[in-house]
């Protein structure tokens, strides 16, 4: 059962009257008037018609709780996660890894080793180095160290260190500098170690090296026990070496010549003389921009308290609500469908979208979609995965996704309801509840018809990414006027049917280009 959080209560559980089709609406916790939007047009008439009043079960499916960290303290906007920075060291060089005095430098038998980070604030790489004892003999290898951009072929930039071009010995590492590129925040690179001779590298586990993360400003990422590697992973996953990095810090004269296009937050855009000073103002103001965020989260608990009480069209899922939680935040829907509704079809859909119901009830009847295991929608077939970027994706190991239904809405048959309910305590969610379906489907093969892309939305191409409930409502009027059983009204940057395919970014510029 759905365990409900104190300030907020989930529907009673109860078998009620049977249904013909459930319409679950995947709506976020302030998308107040978009859900009035659709109270006014579609589902009210769903609820005026006399047949279809009887057959429909419409609900809005809210995450419980919101995030308590605020937008602008998170990694990034799609989900809940701390942007942990506290005592940034602005204006001074930081070595990323380091072996301690006792460590011994003992070859491994890989020539080839790699570890990826993720920038959280803007820094410079200045050199990149190898691990070497050279303490008797001097530097007697030769080693290529790369630094990549994770979804790109091309290294940014290569130092090479052999005998006669060794570089500078600092402790147990050799440096050499390489151009100076701005990483800018939630830029995520990898770094590969390659001996061009037959011995293996002085490489350790990242768990045996000392990791300066400058406060915070990057984090190593890793596959994790018992995961497959990541895909731009190369070699053994571990350190060779590292790299000496500084912090974006005083903006001078110098560094604004030097100084690549950074994407920037909004607390990013307060008038300050250094970028160093408006990260300290950032972490200063904190404490109460926390405290600001909780009493925001109170009130619109309430709001949403008085919405479910006013309409009882609300089910409130126990996740919090970001986008990285819809994949779990479906698979609550489909749990609260079984135990507490008699019903024969599901439709998933979004908060910006119109659903004709009887052009809907007319295609399945049409396509005789009454039989058990199937699937109807529009369909995106070899849909590559992103490894950077909102959709990124790291758990998935393939290089394209299962087919998956995407656009403003699919249907389903109960059986594929009750055997989701049933093992979502042990389906792995991905990062879009699109791909995760499709890839949960992948399992059962389920019969899979599809739709014309007319199901997705409006003629031509309509892809504001912040139209207003006010713009809105017209749309959907317009769309009451059509043919089509479904249409998202508003163009969100989504996958495929209702968003464009992202495209790779290019290698970032070099520091004064």
């Amino acid at each position: 059962m759905l365990r409900a959080p104190d300030q907020l209560t989930l529907l009673p559980q109860w078998k009620s009257s049977h249904y013909d089709v459930v319409v679950g609406v995947l709506s976020a916790r302030n998308n107040h008037e978009l859900r009035n939007v659709i109270r006014s047009t579609w589902l009210k008439h769903s609820l005026q018609h006399p047949a279809l009043s009887q057959r429909v079960l419409v609900k809005f499916v809210i995450g419980a709780r919101g995030c308590q960290v605020p937008v602008e303290d998170r990694e990034d906007p799609y989900s809940c996660r701390l942007l942990n920075i506290t005592n940034p060291v602005l204006n001074q060089e930081i070595e990323a890894f380091s072996l301690s005095e006792d460590t011994s430098s003992e070859l491994s038998e890989d020539r080839v080793v790699s570890v990826s980070f993720r920038v959280l604030y803007p820094i410079v790489i200045t050199s990149l180095g190898v691990f070497y004892d050279a303490s008797d003999g001097g530097f007697q290898r030769n080693i290529t160290v790369k630094l990549y951009q994770a979804d790109q072929e091309e290294a940014l930039f290569v130092a090479r260190f052999s005998p006669p071009s060794c570089g500078v010995q600092v402790n147990k590492l050799w440096y050499k500098p390489v151009e100076q590129f701005i990483l800018p925040e939630s830029f995520e690179g990898t770094i590969v170690w390659e001996s061009q001779d037959l011995q293996g590298l002085v490489s350790r586990n990242l768990h045996r090296v000392a990791v300066n993360d400058g406060g915070g400003v990057l984090r190593v990422l890793t596959a994790g026990e018992g995961a497959l590697p990541h895909e731009f992973t190369e070699g053994a996953e571990g350190v060779a070496g590292g790299f000496i990095f500084t912090i974006q810090g005083d903006n001078t004269e110098a560094q604004k010549r030097a100084m690549c296009p950074v994407p920037r937050r909004p607390w990013r855009g307060w008038k300050s003389n250094t970028e160093g000073d408006a990260l300290l103002k950032n972490l200063h103001s904190r404490p109460r921009r926390l405290l600001d965020h909780i009493s925001n989260l109170q009130e619109e608990d309430a709001l949403l308290k008085e919405e479910s009480r006013l309409h009882g069209d609300i089910v409130f899922v126990d996740v919090i609500d970001t986008y990285r939680n819809v994949p779990a935040k479906l698979l609550n829907f489909y749990r609260w469908t079984v135990e507490t509704t008699d019903f024969d079809l599901l439709l998933k859909t979004d908060d910006d979208c119109y659903i004709d119901l009887e052009a809907v009830f007319n295609r399945i009847a049409l396509k005789n979609l009454d039989g058990p295991n199937f699937w109807w929608g529009n369909f995106r077939l070899n849909w590559a995965v992103d490894r950077t970027g909102k959709w990124q994706e790291l758990e998935y190991p393939s290089p394209v996704y299962p087919a998956f239904a995407c656009g403003s809405g699919y249907v389903i048959s109960k059986d594929i309801v009750h055997w989701l309910a049933s093992n979502s305590g042990r389906l792995k969610t991905y990062q879009g509840e699109d791909v995760s379906m499709g890839i949960w489907m992948a399992a059962i093969g389920p019969k899979r018809y599809q739709e014309t892309p007319q199901l997705t939305g409006l003629p031509g191409q309509h892809r504001e990414h912040s139209l207003q409930p006010a713009a809105l409502a017209p749309r959907l009027g317009r769309l009451q006027q059509r043919t089509t059983a479904c249409g998202c009204a508003r163009r969100r940057a989504s996958r495929g049917c209702c968003r464009p395919r992202s495209t790779p970014r290019g290698s970032w510029p070099r520091c004064g280009s």
